[in-house]
């Protein structure tokens, strides 16, 4: 994995993320940045797990959406923001990096 730049890919989910909740952007961005940081870091751990083959996809895909859900759960406690926004900032911020970390994984896993 250090093929990937993760403070790159963080920036990069945060810029898709900030896209879609430009009004409530303020008060999202803080939790966006510590969630998609976290999120950043699973996918490091989901790497190390796979090299030491201790992990297979279908786990993979699971760490994934408990991680998506956590970043869904924190946004919607940001007032005004609703649940198809939220979905909508989570898509874009995945949609930027699906590319590279699938390729750098060997996996489908976003």
């Amino acid at each position: 994995m250090e093929n990937i730049d993760f403070e790159k890919l963080i920036k990069q989910m945060l810029d898709a993320a900030k896209g879609v909740i430009t009004n409530h952007w303020g008060e999202a961005k803080p939790y966006a940045e510590k969630e998609f940081k976290a999120f950043a870091n699973n996918i490091k751990m989901i790497a190390e797990l796979k090299a030491e083959g201790k992990i297979n996809e279908e786990q993979a895909r699971m760490h994934i959406e408990i991680q998506k859900s956590s970043i869904r759960i924190v946004l919607l406690t940001i007032e005004g923001l609703g649940i198809l926004a939220v979905e909508a900032a989570i898509n874009a911020a995945i949609d930027v990096v699906k590319s590279t970390v699938n390729t750098a994984i060997g996996w489908t896993i976003l």
